[in-house]
This record gives C-alpha cells, sequence and structure tokens, in this order.
C-alpha cells in the first residue's frame, strides 16, 4: 500500500540552496564593507547586550563576593522598598516635569536653529556660526556649572553685582527652588542645542534643491515653502529623535542635575537617578539601584511601544 508523505520538491530545495550560495557570495564580494561592521558588533555585544545579564541582581540580594550565582533571591524586595520609599511620588514627578520641559523647550530648539542655519547662504559665515554653537557640546558639566555660579552666584556673580549696581538686592538663583529647573532646561539647550543641529542639518541637505525651485516657479514664498517642503522633509528624523526621547523620558541627565543641585532645591530637583546614586551605589546597595535602574527600563521600553504605534498610525513615520 503506497503513502503519500509530504517532501520538499527538488526544485524548492535548490532554489534554497541557491538564495544561500547567493548570500554567501555577495558577502564574500563586500567583505570590506561588513568587516568595517565588525568594532560596532563586537561594542554592541560587549557593551549593550552582555551587561543585560546583570539584571538579574536587581531580583537577588547581591554580594559582590559571593556573585551573580551565589547571592540569595529575594524575588521584588527591592522594587516594594523603592515603591515605599515615602518621597518616591516626589522624586517621579520632579523626573516627569524636568524631563517634559525638556521635550517642549530644548527638543525644538535644534530643529529651530538648524532651519535658520539652513538660511544663512555665506558658507564661511555659516561655517563659523556652526563651530562657536558646537563648542559647549564638548564642555564637561562641571565646568558649564563653574560658568553659571560665576554668573548667577549670590556673592560674586556677574548678574547679581549688576543687580546690586543697579540698586536692586542680591538674588538666590542656584538656591532657590523657583529657578533651578529653568537653569537646568536652559543650560541643557545652550550645550547641546548646536551639536544636535547635526542631524537635522543632514536631514535639510537630503531635500531636493528642484522642489525649492518649483515652489518659487509657483509664487510660494519663503514660509510657504518652509511649511510644504522643509517641514514635511525634517519630518522623518523629528519622528525618529522624538520616539527615542521618549524611551527615554526618565533618563534626564544625571551629571548636569547632580552639579546643580543643593538641599535647597531638593523639593524640585531630585529625581530618579540622584535618589539611585544615594541609596544604591554611596550606600553599596547594588540590588536596590539595579532595581531602579530596570523599573527605568522597563517603563522607557512600554512608553517607546506605545509612541512608535501611535506615531505609525497618526503619521506613517515609525521606528520599525
Amino acid at each position: 500500500m503506497l503513502h503519500n508523505t509530504p517532501h520538499s520538491s527538488p526544485a524548492g530545495g535548490t532554489a534554497v540552496i541557491r538564495k544561500k550560495t547567493s548570500a554567501i557570495r555577495y558577502i564574500l564580494n563586500h567583505r570590506e564593507l561588513y568587516l568595517m561592521l565588525v568594532p560596532g558588533i563586537v561594542f554592541f555585544l560587549l557593551f549593550r547586550y552582555v551587561p543585560l545579564l546583570g539584571s538579574v541582581i536587581a531580583f537577588q540580594n547581591y554580594n559582590i563576593f559571593k556573585g551573580m550565582t551565589g547571592s540569595e533571591w529575594v524575588g521584588f524586595k527591592w522594587f516594594e522598598q523603592m515603591f515605599a520609599y515615602p518621597n518616591f511620588k516626589r522624586l517621579l514627578g520632579n523626573t516627569l516635569v524636568i524631563s517634559l520641559y525638556q521635550l517642549v523647550f530644548a527638543f525644538p530648539a535644534p530643529i529651530l536653529l538648524a532651519c535658520m542655519l539652513n538660511e544663512l547662504h555665506r558658507k564661511r559665515l555659516k561655517r563659523w556660526m556652526q563651530t562657536i554653537l558646537y563648542l559647549p557640546h564638548f564642555l564637561s558639566w562641571t565646568i558649564i556649572f563653574a560658568l553659571v555660579y560665576a554668573i548667577l552666584s549670590s556673592q560674586s556673580g556677574l548678574l547679581n553685582h549688576f543687580i546690586v549696581q543697579m540698586g536692586g538686592e542680591e538674588i538666590h538663583f542656584l538656591q532657590k527652588p523657583a529657578y533651578f529647573r529653568t537653569i537646568i532646561i536652559a543650560t541643557g539647550m545652550w550645550k547641546e542645542m548646536g551639536w544636535g543641529t547635526i542631524i537635522y542639518l543632514a536631514a535639510l541637505a537630503g531635500i531636493n534643491p528642484a522642489l525649492y525651485e518649483a515652489a518659487t516657479v509657483d509664487g510660494a514664498g519663503r514660509w510657504k515653502q518652509f511649511l510644504h517642503i522643509t517641514v514635511p522633509g525634517l519630518l522623518p528624523a523629528t519622528m525618529v529623535l522624538l520616539l527615542l526621547k521618549v524611551g527615554h523620558i526618565l533618563d534626564i541627565g544625571f551629571e548636569q542635575i547632580y552639579v546643580f543641585l543643593n538641599p535647597a532645591t531638593y523639593s524640585v530637583g531630585d529625581v530618579i537617578d540622584t535618589y539611585s546614586y544615594r541609596a544604591g551605589l554611596l550606600n553599596g546597595q547594588y540590588s536596590f539601584s539595579t532595581a531602579i535602574g530596570l523599573f527605568k527600563s522597563v517603563v522607557g521600553f512600554v512608553l517607546l511601544l506605545i509612541a512608535n504605534w501611535t506615531s505609525r498610525t497618526t503619521t506613517g513615520e515609525s521606528l520599525y
């Protein structure tokens, strides 16, 4: 009795073999390009993916002498301790508020600056402006705080000296909670605004000049050209960076906050990262600080998925 058993046809198997051979041949023909990928792949494997294994210590009472395999498992103890912290709502609120301010004020700044630089037709002036605007990016936050202190200090600051000379009273800018978030956002914009324009200038350079020429022939002015050509041309890059920013909504820059923070501004400036540094690292509670980092990562990942889906359904632009 004959039975019909499913089997792969010779033609199908031959097609698969041809595809594999073609792929191997393509890689060999472009081996120099693929070799250039090796350092990047190794970097991501060693410094991005391998460290993910250390996330398990968030569920352990980690002991550096026993390691991950010998440390005691405690489940969600550190997460419960984090949520039970009396000031956790304040930490989360401060983090979200500062991140929202960065999103509203700091995020559009490089876009506007790139559009203004793009309107400069003198190449030498444009290069000088770009160089001057890029320089603050290479300064550390310690140096920037020193510059801000020299300007806003209540004792020797230039601004308070001017206020006193005009008959006013000294203002403690760096000690008053009302000024803390403004200083954080302003210094962040000054430091990173110029550097952030690189991506948007590249996006502007990719817009076909024929579109502007056609718009000029049709009688469109500079403003209409900006609305109907420049803005759509910037939309893909803007949406990608916006989605990445949403994914890092709880990462607002520990170094910047830490150098400007003082006991007088804890009520508005103490954020999740500074609390993690004090409670986790300074006290040697590595599992606790890892639990905080894992919490931030999960929240950022969920927000990224939601924002990516929203962007794909509304604008058609998304990360994947």
